[in-house]
């Protein structure tokens, strides 16, 4: 069962869900079922303690959305 993270295309809102067999995704502010699945970031652990860290481009307002024109902020 994983957890998927969704944008809802009616109110904008951010959010995951835990998504069971064949559910479907309904917004959780708003209650809308247009929701976007997003590209989720993946964990991960480095022996080092340290991870790569992307820095956003300049312009953008910072989200994973915003390096494929998919900004919704500008």
């Amino acid at each position: 069962m994983p957890i998927y993270e969704y944008a809802c295309q009616k109110c904008n809102a951010d959010f995951e869900l835990l998504i069971r067999g064949s559910e479907a995704a309904v917004c959780p502010a708003c209650g809308a079922s247009q929701v976007e699945r997003q590209l989720s970031v993946v964990a991960a652990h480095s022996s080092s303690g340290d991870l790569p860290v992307c820095e956003p481009n300049p312009g953008t307002c910072g989200r994973p959305q915003c390096g494929m024109g998919g900004c919704q902020m500008m």
